[in-house]
């Protein structure tokens, strides 16, 4: 993939701005239209499948810069898998899901509809990845303490959203992102029906310029990307893509997250591959893990 006409993104730790998106050969999110799986038992994935995929994402790492994490949670059989997540990477603008989550919940919470203008405040955060809007529902759920609040009583543990502005400066796990794409789409979790087919419909409606990431591993996609040359890494690419999918069959919740790509274009590659290797190897596809190139 060549991805073309990159902003520099270093001030998103330090101030909001609107996120200019990246262009190359989009894979449009395509609005899931179908009812939720029913809910799996959750186990582990079986010893034999997870050591083949373990060896699978080292071998491919071993050969990229930087380094990536990956979890996944098969709705569909209950199964759940994590690679390489002890230590929590920066999310950028996949924060923004976190935001938009807390900032549904809230206003449940209120008993409050969500007004014109605030529906267009999380359209554009969600949809065109604008860090003006994010910043502005960022302050109305009450920032850095709003968040981690809300994060807190929904069980994700790890997620540390950061502090005044710097809302993309926020660090966590990939599984704690899955436990948020859980709690935006369980139809037994807190969201309302209408506020989850909400999340979803935006999320399944991103600018196709910004429709990389998780989708590359096929069937129907709701997303959220981000991307940054972090200033704490000098200046090395964050690229991080979590969502939805549907593939096969399944229906998935993954989170990729990466650091210190050289370029984008690079961090796209590795996220897109691992979300390939890790899906496939979920959904039992006819290629074996170690054969997907």
């Amino acid at each position: 993939m060549r991805v073309r006409g990159i902003w520099p993104f270093a001030l998103l730790i330090m101030a909001p701005g609107c996120a200019a998106p990246s262009s190359g050969t989009p894979r449009p999110a395509v609005a899931a239209t179908h009812e939720p799986a029913p809910k799996a038992v959750q186990s582990a994935l079986p010893a034999d499948e997870q050591r083949a995929l373990d060896r699978a994402l080292e071998h491919y790492l071993r050969k990229r810069p930087g380094r990536a994490s990956v979890a996944v949670y098969d709705k569909t059989t209950g199964a759940r898998y994590a690679f390489r997540e002890r230590t929590p990477f920066m999310l950028a603008s996949v924060a923004k899901v976190d935001i938009l989550l807390a900032f549904l919940l809230t206003k449940q919470r209120e008993g409050r509809l969500v007004s014109a203008y605030e529906h267009r405040l999380a359209d554009r955060m969600i949809r065109n990845s604008d860090n003006d809007c994010a910043h502005e529902l960022y302050m109305t759920i009450g920032g850095q303490d709003g968040l981690t609040r809300v994060l807190r009583k929904l069980g994700v543990e790890h997620a540390r959203p950061g502090p005044g502005l710097s809302w993309g400066s926020t660090r966590s796990r990939p599984s704690d992102q899955v436990k948020v794409l859980e709690r935006l789409t369980d139809p037994s979790g807190p969201l309302s029906a209408r506020h989850r087919r909400y999340a979803l419909r935006l999320m399944s409606s991103v600018a196709p310029e910004q429709a990389w990431g998780v989708s590359a591993a096929d069937g129907e996609a709701a997303l959220k990307n981000g991307w940054l040359p972090a200033q704490v890494h000098g200046g090395l690419w964050t690229v991080n893509s979590v969502g939805r999918l549907r593939v096969r069959g399944h229906e998935l919740l993954i989170a990729v997250l990466s650091e210190r790509s050289p370029d984008m274009e690079t961090g796209v590659a590795t996220v897109e591959h691992l979300a390939k290797l890790a899906v496939n190897a979920l959904t039992r596809a006819e290629t074996t893990v170690e054969a997907v190139s």
